[in-house]
C-alpha cells in the first residue's frame, strides 16, 4: 500500500472538505505517520474515513475529528498539554507537534504501554505516557495550558477546569449519545469559564473508574 499517498487523499478527501484548512495542522497531518500508529493487521485501514478499533474495547477516532480539535485548539507551540486517554498514542503525536510538552493519561496498562512504544518508534520525543485513571487529571504537572479529552464524558470534571490555566483551553465531547457537543472551553482570568459548542459527533466515551462512565474512546 503507498501509505504516502493514501496520506494525501485523507488529508484532500476528508480532512479539508470539514473546513480544517489551517495550514500547521494540515503540515502535522502529513508528517505525523498515522500508520504506525494502527494494529499491524488493520493498517491498510489507516486513513479510512472510520473509529478506528485498536484493542480492549477502544478506537482511534476519525481522522477529520482529530483535525478539528487541533484547529479549535489554535496553538502557538509553546504549550503544556494534558491529553486524557492515549488510546493508540497518535492525538498526542499531533498534540506533540503544536506544543512544547505533552502528558497523556491512560487507564488501560497494555494500551498505556504500546501508546508508548508507538510514539517511541514515530520519535516523539516530548510526549510521556502515564498509566493513570483521567478523571482527577495530573496535579503533579498541572497548571496545563491545554487540555484533552479524546472520548466522551456526561459532564467536565472539576479536576479538570481546576487544573486549566487562566487564558488556557479544554477540549472534550460532552453529553450523551448519539449527540455529544464537541466543547472548547476556555478559562477567564478570574477562574470563570467560557464554552462554545465548535461541532457536533458521536465519539465512543472515555474510559475512567467510574462503572457507570466506563464505555470508552481514543
Amino acid at each position: 500500500m503507498d501509505f504516502e499517498q493514501a496520506r494525501v487523499n485523507m488529508i484532500k478527501q476528508q480532512i479539508q472538505p470539514w473546513n480544517v484548512l489551517s495550514t500547521q495542522v494540515l503540515d502535522s497531518l502529513a508528517l505525523v505517520k498515522r500508520e504506525r500508529f494502527v494494529p499491524e493487521d488493520k493498517r491498510s485501514l489507516a486513513f479510512a474515513e472510520i473509529q478506528m478499533p485498536i484493542g480492549k474495547g477502544q478506537c482511534m477516532l476519525e481522522p477529520k475529528i482529530e483535525a478539528r480539535i487541533l484547529q479549535a485548539l489554535a496553538m502557538k507551540g509553546n504549550e503544556s498539554v494534558l491529553e486524557i486517554g492515549s488510546g493508540s498514542g497518535y492525538m498526542a503525536a499531533l498534540l506533540a507537534a503544536h506544543a512544547e510538552w505533552v502528558r497523556t493519561l491512560e487507564i488501560d496498562a497494555d494500551l498505556a504501554r504500546q501508546a508508548q512504544a508507538n510514539l517511541d518508534h514515530a520519535s516523539v520525543s516530548n510526549v510521556i505516557v502515564i498509566e493513570a485513571d483521567g478523571t482527577g487529571g495530573h496535579p503533579e504537572r498541572a497548571p496545563y495550558d491545554v487540555i484533552v479529552a479524546s472520548g466522551a464524558v456526561r459532564s467536565v470534571p472539576q479536576a479538570w477546569l481546576d487544573q486549566l490555566k487562566p487564558g488556557g483551553k479544554l477540549f472534550a465531547f460532552v453529553g450523551t449519545a448519539p449527540v455529544l457537543a464537541a466543547c472548547l472551553i476556555t478559562k477567564q482570568a478570574d477562574g470563570s469559564t467560557r464554552s462554545e459548542t465548535i461541532f457536533e459527533s458521536d465519539v465512543p466515551s472515555l474510559a475512567v473508574c467510574t462503572p457507570a462512565d466506563r464505555a470508552f474512546v481514543l
